[in-house]
């Protein structure tokens, strides 16, 4: 099955079915002050308990506040935000609310949940982002929106070729704005929020509030309400994480190792580069795996035909660099395995945070190398835990001497026998 963010020309050629008799609703969402609507259609989607983003957000995005938000990733943020302003909305109307997200598959997402959440109303939703052509943007814009999902640089396009406009705006979503902070996106950022009225509801979400986001928040927020769930320094608590120390050379065999010995749904693997993730797609299609691959050399077309292929269970394994490493929310991945370590400590909290979604277990594998040890370490100050290192029985490793003694040490202690949930599945 084709995920539906392939087919996109469906925003504004489709009206929304909408119910003829909505039955009355008493559910912990209509607590929160959801309507019977968007209550109904939370709960054909499955949706029975508001996660604590949902329950701490939904009520101050009702009231009219402005929220900055953070929480672990999979917490249910997109509908935290998606719900309250379908409902703050309300009918069709001007382009009154705007989600910036820093990448098109992030824009891709939040419009596909908008699209979902709104579906027993008349609201319009649509999408611009780059890479691609303009006719059905300039198309759907024209026609009237009342929500739009962009990405800054295609925004500015549209408004410089007078496309749409932002004078009518309601509400403004900030969405991974610590992503486009690390994208150089802040200064277009704040040219498309001085282009919105000094009215707006505005809503920031963010993982983490370094001093330059700091300051944006408080040039673009009103006396906000922070909602803030879990400590954004760990992973969640359902994801089993460990490293596995090997020789840089013998990186790949342990890898086919590993999915040999592991029962897995399917597999995000993570490299640093985009050349590196081609090669390990190669060299894994050679061995009959099934394998997609995201990163930005990917043009559009096929950044969206892997993942809709990956979500879809045409892929069981998806290569990509970490621009699959936030927001993506792709159900029921069973195992992530970091190729190579992030060489950042945040990133790795954000990669292993693509496993353990909704409550579901996963399990995340680190092949760290001789010259891993160093950003090893610094993922475990980050985090303030020790990660446990293990060795796979059968394995011919060959050692390092970089490899100290010490570390030597954990990994057979390590090794003895698998442990817990991380090594579940595995076949002796």
């Amino acid at each position: 099955m084709i995920d539906k963010t392939f087919d996109h020309p469906r925003t504004a050629d489709i009206k929304p079915a909408v119910p003829v008799d909505i039955p009355k609703m008493d559910t912990a969402f209509t607590a929160l002050g959801l309507s019977d609507a968007l209550a109904f259609g939370v709960q054909e989607m499955g949706y029975v308990t508001p996660t604590p983003i949902q329950a701490q957000a939904i009520p101050v995005v009702l009231r009219g506040g402005d929220v900055i938000g953070s929480a672990q990733t999979g917490t249910g943020k997109t509908a935290a935000f998606a719900l309250p302003i379908i409902q703050r909305l309300h009918e069709h109307g001007p382009l009154r609310c705007l989600i910036l997200e820093p990448t098109r598959e992030l824009a891709l997402q939040v419009e596909e949940a908008f699209q979902k959440f709104a579906k027993f109303t008349d609201l319009r939703v649509t999408i611009v982002y780059g890479g691609v052509g303009y006719g059905k943007q300039e198309d759907d814009l024209r026609r009237g929106m009342d929500i739009l999902a962009a990405t800054p640089g295609r925004l500015l396009d549209h408004l410089e070729r007078g496309n749409c406009s932002l004078k009518d705006i309601d509400i403004l979503v900030l969405d991974e704005v610590d992503r486009m902070l690390d994208m150089g996106f802040l200064p277009d950022v704040k040219r498309i929020v001085q282009k919105t009225p000094a009215t707006r509801q505005t809503l920031f979400f963010t993982a983490t509030l370094p001093p330059e986001l700091a300051s944006l928040a408080a040039w673009a927020l009103k006396d906000p309400v922070k909602v803030e769930i879990g400590r954004v320094r760990s992973p969640a608590e359902t994801v089993s994480h460990a490293f596995y120390p090997v020789v840089a050379s013998q990186k790949f065999d342990l890898l086919q190792l590993l999915l040999e010995k592991t029962e897995f749904k399917s597999v995000l693997i993570f490299s640093r580069t985009r050349m590196g993730a081609d090669r390990i797609a190669q060299k894994l299609e050679r061995s009959g795996h099934t394998v997609g691959v995201m990163h930005s050399d990917r043009n559009q077309r096929e950044r969206i035909e892997a993942l809709a292929g990956f979500k879809s269970g045409k892929y069981e394994v998806l290569c990509a660099t970490d621009i699959a490493a936030r927001g993506l929310d792709i159900a029921g991945i069973s195992h992530v395995i970091n190729y190579d370590v992030p060489e950042n400590a945040e990133d790795y909290v954000h990669r292993i945070g693509r496993t353990g979604r909704a409550n579901n277990t996963g399990d995340a594998f680190t092949l760290v190398t001789e010259d891993d040890v160093r950003d090893a370490r610094s993922i475990e100050r980050y985090m303030g835990v020790a990660v446990e290192r293990k060795k796979i029985e059968g394995f011919p490793y060959i050692y390092s001497a970089l490899f100290d003694e010490k570390a030597l040490a954990e990994v057979t202690a390590a090794a003895v026998k698998p442990t817990s949930r991380l090594t579940r599945g595995m076949r002796r």
